[in-house]
């Protein structure tokens, strides 16, 4: 938590403290039922309200970790697909091979508009390999869908305590 943020909370009277609160869990509970009612994974939509609170500093921050995350999972994909090519060529050493080239991809990056945040593109590869589904368009559709939902949680949570709690 940043020192901005930080000094925020401490600043709240203890209604706007509980209020800020109970609106969070609210629009989490709601995105985790418009999930499970949609048949998505809750797991995969909490990855995107995640990725919306990496940078909460502002809503262009914000929309460039879910693009950085979308692009995570799409990178795992890749390395997914490169990594079964390079095995039977450089056998174990495939792996870290992959690794080591989607790392510098992700870190030179970090320094470039919208897709600077490598937190985010790390936690899409991670919800890209620990979701275990085969490629395909229906799982690229699960986890974009899902993910948005709760990219759409984050900001309805700031939104919402902007208007009812921080003015």
């Amino acid at each position: 938590m940043s020192t901005t943020e930080t000094a925020n909370i401490h600043r709240q009277t203890p209604r706007q403290f509980i209020l800020f609160t109970l609106i969070a869990a609210v629009v989490a509970s709601f995105a985790a039922w418009s999930s499970a009612t949609l048949a998505l994974e809750v797991w995969v939509m909490f990855a995107g309200f995640i990725a919306w609170f990496v940078r909460p500093t502002s809503l262009r921050e914000s929309l460039s970790a879910m693009v950085c995350l979308w692009l995570g999972i799409g990178l795992a994909a890749v390395a997914e697909v490169a990594t079964g090519a390079l095995i039977p060529i450089a056998g174990g050493l495939a792996l870290p091979l992959v690794v080591f080239f989607v790392a510098i991809l992700i870190v030179g990056l970090r320094t470039t508009r919208i897709v600077n945040n490598m937190l985010t593109w790390f936690l899409g590869m991670v919800t890209f390999f620990a979701a275990g589904w085969d490629l395909s368009a229906e799982t690229f559709l699960h986890l974009g869908g899902a993910t948005a939902i709760g990219g759409f949680a984050g900001w309805a949570c700031q939104a919402i305590n902007r208007r009812w709690v921080e003015n």
